[in-house]
């Protein structure tokens, strides 16, 4: 696999991600440099983690994790998504689900988890057609976390217009990419 087909597999890998720093940065009231650098470091960081994780299982428990992974994304972002739509419905502060004034680490971690668990198997299959991994997962952190900071500032702008329909839209956001992901496993 050569550099450019790495960087496209970093890129599909991180749509994810990039709906999901959307979804943080629509309940931003403004936005917040610092939070936005750690939104897209964690999830770098985690794009690039899970293959290389993946990597080192390699071929002896690709069907295993291949099996399960869709489902733990599904239940991880649908949980999240929910309680999103279900606190922007009741009308609660977005920083309740979003963190828009604080950064809700604990919350971050599990969206970053739920939206890496794809590049899991990716990194499963760079093991057994013996990608050279340090490379790999360096063009996919990086280019997660471009695309998350990207996808933080687009989303405070339209959140700034958008404010208590900005935690509902990321809830859905977040269960439609539970359930694509789920979806996915069973067409695959």
């Amino acid at each position: 696999m050569g550099v450019f087909e790495i960087f496209l597999t970093g890129v599909g890998l991180a749509m994810d991600a990039f709906a999901a720093s959307v979804c943080r940065g629509l309940s931003m009231k403004k936005i917040n440099y610092r939070h936005a650098l750690i939104i897209a470091l964690m999830f770098g960081g985690f794009q690039a983690l899970m293959p290389l994780i993946g990597w080192a299982l390699g071929k002896t428990f690709e069907g295993y994790i291949s099996a399960f992974s869709p489902w733990v994304a599904f239940i991880l972002l649908s949980y999240i998504g929910g309680k999103m739509l279900f606190d922007g419905i009741r009308g609660e502060g977005e920083c309740e689900s979003c963190g828009c004034e604080g950064l809700r680490l604990k919350q971050l971690f599990g969206m970053a988890i739920a939206t890496s668990i794809d590049a899991l198997a990716v990194g499963v299959s760079f093991g057994v057609s013996g990608v050279r991994i340090v490379s790999s997962i360096t063009i996919i952190g990086v280019t997660t976390f471009f695309i998350a900071l990207l996808g933080v500032v687009i989303g405070n702008r339209f959140g700034e217009r958008y404010n208590k329909k900005a935690t509902v839209a990321g809830g859905v956001i977040l269960v439609a990419i539970g359930i694509k992901i789920l979806a996915e496993s069973f067409f695959n």
